[in-house]
């Protein structure tokens, strides 16, 4: 073998090498990112979830308002790429407690029943107006000792929030995407699937509540939110007694 012939072979090689060591690496970084992601959402291979749905106001109980829909077509691409699989059920459809099965659940607690039972039980320090009279009070949240009104088509409210049962180190999380219009709902669920990567560094998988406002959704839609505050602890810590009494009246 000459010279030329000899550099030809080891150039091949190196080349066959290198390209499998990158293809290796490109393969372990891949993994390594899907099991981040499946840990954050509680979703390893082949799992399943649970995705609870409203129902429309004034309308049969599992016909489900359009942007609330759109919400649970990103929730079912994300649960996808987590390689599990979703089951929808209405939001009176269901009994189980939490922590079996990942839950995503949609819609404030005037049009979904179970919201309404893990804000009660889960978030103690949230109360959201679930009167219809007057309609500028209607789904205004309170949260520890702030009031957050919604202006309609301007300024909206919606908590996101991953909660998981406490001493339980396999509980599987629940999601909240609790929403003072069916837009704002899909506006958090987008949020959450463009910043999972980011709010999984910062509180890995524990729990945290978010306040997020949707910024003119009658000319934007959900796209443009932003931050107000991690709300958990004021969320988690009960009203005092008078006030629940005074926001009750």
């Amino acid at each position: 073998m000459n010279d030329d012939l000899r550099n030809i072979v080891l150039g091949l090689v190196a080349t066959g090498i290198s390209a499998s060591l990158g293809w290796l690496a490109r393969t372990y970084l891949w993994r390594r990112k899907l099991r981040r992601r499946q840990a954050f959402f509680g979703l390893p291979d082949h799992s399943e979830s649970l995705l609870v749905v409203p129902r429309a106001s004034g309308g049969p109980e599992l016909s489900v308002k359009r942007y609330d829909m759109y919400a649970l077509m990103e929730l079912s691409a994300l649960i996808k790429d987590c390689h599990a699989r979703a089951q929808v059920v209405g939001h009176d459809g269901t009994q189980e407690g939490f922590g079996e099965r990942t839950e995503f659940c949609v819609g404030g607690p005037y049009s979904n029943r179970r919201m309404a039972a893990h804000l009660s039980s889960l978030l103690p320090g949230v109360w959201v107006n679930t009167e219809s009279e007057p309609v500028a009070e209607r789904g205004t949240f309170r949260i520890g000792g702030e009031q957050y009104r919604m202006e309609r088509g301007r300024n909206e409210y919606v908590l996101l929030a991953r909660l998981t049962a406490d001493g339980q180190e396999d509980s599987r999380p629940v999601f909240l995407f609790c929403g003072q219009r069916a837009v704002d709902n899909q506006a958090a669920t987008r949020y959450l699937a463009r910043h999972h990567e980011r709010l999984h560094r910062k509180y890995g998988t524990g729990t945290f509540v978010l306040l997020l406002k949707v910024v003119n959704s009658q000319a934007y839609g959900p796209d443009v939110v932003e931050l107000v505050a991690d709300v958990t602890r004021a969320a988690r810590t009960p009203l005092p007694e008078t006030a629940s009494a005074d926001t009750a009246a």
